[in-house]
């Protein structure tokens, strides 16, 4: 007499009563349509700020961006590094991208550094590609390397004794 709706019952939609025909063309819809729909890539976080009244003693470590104001005694290790203008950093900045307006005191290390125009740095400068603005100030050394992230430890190469010194004693 009363008979429930296909569309609203739960479970399995052939129950074996009704013709195979119907309820397959019925059941290939599902069977194409994905179980997980992959969702949109999320928007990458703004960059971590640390304003100018602000006093760092410690090292820091992200895999995202971070906006130097302020002071910061310690390393720094990031995806972008900018030191701004009025910004002072005391240790080693290492980031895939180190952008230098304000004043570095200690080594840098990234993939690409830039010395701006107000920027002071003093200490080695470790890169892939470089660029410095004129005007800026800069004491130390310019290394390139492939991989300037690479902080361990180099093996170190002992020059081997010459032909003339392997026979001293």
């Amino acid at each position: 007499m009363f008979s429930k709706s296909r569309i609203n019952e739960p479970g399995p939609k052939n129950s074996g009563s009704e013709d195979s025909t119907s309820s397959s063309s019925e059941a290939a819809p599902a069977k194409t349509t994905p179980d997980f729909t992959p969702s949109p890539p999320k928007a990458k976080p703004p960059a971590s700020v640390l304003s100018s009244d602000l006093v760092v003693t410690g090292n820091m470590k992200t895999t995202g961006d971070v906006q130097i104001e302020g002071t910061v005694e310690g390393d720094i290790r990031a995806h972008l590094l900018t030191v701004g203008e009025g910004a002072t950093v005391k240790g080693e900045c290492i980031a895939d991208d180190v952008v230098v307006n304000g004043r570095v005191v200690g080594r840098v290390r990234g993939l690409k550094v830039r010395l701006t125009s107000t920027a002071r740095v003093e200490g080695d400068i470790i890169h892939k590609t470089i660029a410095i603005e004129s005007g800026a100030h800069f004491e130390g050394s310019v290394q390139r390397q492939d991989d300037p992230l690479n902080t361990g430890n180099k093996t170190a190469v002992t020059p081997t004794p010459s032909s003339k010194e392997a026979g001293k004693v």
